[in-house]
């Protein structure tokens, strides 16, 4: 059975031993970087199947880092750090992280994260098509007859819950603690100016997202 494989990337050698020491008794290959040029080239290069991240480092931090991954390339992360302001989680999650810790951190805690996100990320499809409209989930890439739609993170992230929870009324509740990755401070009409956007962006497609009155909305590619 092929091991799943994760980046370690913090400039704090204890920190990546004691990462790599729990990873590796759960059967994880481990591979570090101590600075985001480092991490950059070896995600050029190599597939990964998760990240775990550290915002302050030299040469290259790691919000840096995330903006300068190619889209092909792109994979479930953690971020770690000593930083525990609300402003670098909400710039974290809106690059797209699916977790963010804060240090000093569990290291079993950090593993149930790892183990979780990669079961949840195996789970999902790659690729969902609907006539001329195909995403792929990877490569954080929308086309429609054949051309790039541009969309925001958020906007991604928000049609991915929808497509993967099909059907299903989801409450704006429900958008904000998942999309945002935890108890956001803000009000509905985020996420109805998000939804508006990503309608707008997917044109002759925008009725797949129905708005279910008195909840919030649902993805129907059946009805």
């Amino acid at each position: 059975m092929q091991k799943n494989k994760i980046l370690i990337v913090d400039d704090e050698e204890n920190i990546r031993e004691v990462i790599k020491e729990y990873a590796k008794n759960e059967n994880f290959e481990v591979i570090e970087a101590d600075n985001g040029v480092k991490a950059l080239e070896l995600l050029n290069n190599e597939k990964f199947d998760l990240m775990v991240l550290d915002i302050m480092m030299p040469i290259m931090d790691g919000f840096t880092l995330l903006n300068n991954i190619p889209k092909e390339k792109i994979i479930p992360t953690i971020i770690l750090s000593a930083r525990d302001d609300e402003i670098d989680k909400l710039e974290g999650f809106d690059k797209g992280i699916d977790d963010y810790l804060c240090k000093p951190f569990s290291p079993r805690e950090l593993i149930a994260r790892i183990k979780a996100i990669i079961k949840r990320t195996k789970q999902e499809v790659d690729i969902y098509t609907y006539n001329t409209l195909i995403i792929n989930f990877k490569e954080h890439t929308i086309k429609i007859d054949n051309k790039e739609v541009n969309v925001t993170p958020k906007e991604f992230e928000i049609l991915k819950y929808f497509i993967h929870n099909k059907k299903l009324a989801i409450s704006r509740e429900q958008l904000l603690n998942k999309i945002w990755g935890y108890d956001f401070y803000g009000d509905d009409r985020t996420v109805d100016t998000h939804i508006k956007m990503l309608r707008n962006n997917l044109g002759k497609y925008r009725d797949l997202i129905i708005t279910v009155r008195g909840i919030g909305y649902k993805f129907d590619d059946e009805k």
